[in-house]
């Protein structure tokens, strides 16, 4: 364990790889502490869809993103590591047997680093047309995410978008909006083909309405609420007018590493190298989840978690090459107190 306020590992970034990493780091005997810039524990979960269903994390046939982010906060808190939220870490500074961080909120100082910050800041990208900057509000009718669907109940809502979150979102606001109607640009979307089925399915019955291929031309109403939006048929290049009370425009992010492009990591493709032990360039430094980059690299909570287990059992040998890089299964762990014999 670590004295002095220096912690053994420092994990960046709360999201479920991160709150992975730190469940295992208390698992391992570290001296722990996360820090992350959002002002709650569980990443993009919590921050940006906790009403929407995960259907790929292992042993879960489903789960509500708020769900899953609360038993991993449940997991990866368990062990007591030092929480700091509302902290965005500016820079990265290898020091001499440690490494410093410093953010608004004070410096910290690590012997190792495991960064799991995802896509880094992600900015939601916007419509380049009349309107959308003044309606563009948690109150003002236009959404770049649905964070309660209830937000929505009894309204007309128009999603705008061909990929997983707009389609998602079309089965999810089903009997809480009033009428709900997706455009894309195009006629094929990027969605898993089973929820694109259902949506069309849905569409058929009456439920939904489904259009394509068509634009957003200009959005429009008073007193900053949407009323109308100007739609544009991408063939014919006619205008028609839907009315409408709420815009959800599901059209991905640009991630953006931030103050992580500066602080001298090997990059590729807006993401951190990494080798196969999620080791970067800079020693006593690992990263693993969305944020790293290598040879056959899956962006999936699934992958995000061995990717964790990975870093952070490397950064213990790190600290002690005496100590086991694999620290057995945690059946056999007299940590958690069962009858086979584990490790010392």
């Amino acid at each position: 364990m670590s004295d002095d306020g220096i912690k053994d590992i420092t994990i960046i970034g709360a999201g479920p790889t991160g709150l992975f990493a730190a469940f295992y780091a208390g698992l391992r005997g570290m001296s722990c502490r996360i820090v992350d810039a959002l002002p709650q524990l569980g990443g993009q979960l919590m921050a940006l869809y906790p009403e929407k269903y995960i259907f790929d994390v292992g042993g879960l046939p489903k789960i509500l993103a708020k769900d899953l982010a609360k038993n991993m906060i449940e997991q990866g808190t368990q062990f007591g590591p030092e929480v700091v939220l509302e902290a965005e870490v500016q820079q990265l500074i290898p020091e001499d047997g440690h490494i410093r961080l410093v953010t608004p909120r004070g410096e910290f100082l690590t012997k190792t680093v495991v960064i799991t910050a995802g896509k880094g800041a992600l900015n939601p990208r916007v419509l380049e047309c009349p309107g959308w900057a003044d309606h563009y509000s948690d109150t003002g009718g236009v959404h770049t995410h649905v964070r309660q669907p209830e937000d929505f109940r009894g309204k007309r809502v128009l999603i705008i978008g061909g990929g997983d979150s707009a389609v998602d979102w079309v089965l999810g606001l089903r009997g809480i909006a009033r009428e709900i109607t997706l455009i894309h640009r195009r006629d094929e979307f990027r969605a898993h083909k089973s929820t694109v089925l259902e949506m069309r399915q849905a569409a058929e019955r009456g439920d939904v309405t489904i259009r394509t291929p068509y634009e957003v031309g200009e959005i429009s109403g008073e007193g900053g609420c949407v009323a109308r939006v100007t739609l544009i048929n991408n063939d014919t290049k006619e205008a028609e007018e839907l009315h409408v009370e709420a815009v959800v425009a599901l059209l991905g992010f640009k991630p953006d590493l931030g103050p992580i492009g500066r602080w001298g990591l090997e990059l590729e493709r807006n993401t951190i190298k990494v080798s196969q032990l999620m080791e970067t360039n800079i020693a006593g430094v690992y990263a693993a989840g969305d944020v790293v980059h290598y040879p056959g690299k899956l962006e999936l909570i699934a992958t995000g978690y061995g990717e964790a287990a990975v870093a952070v059992n490397n950064a213990v040998h790190y600290l002690n090459p005496k100590a086991r890089v694999n620290p057995g299964h945690s059946t056999n762990l007299k940590l958690f107190k069962q009858d086979d014999e584990g490790e010392e």
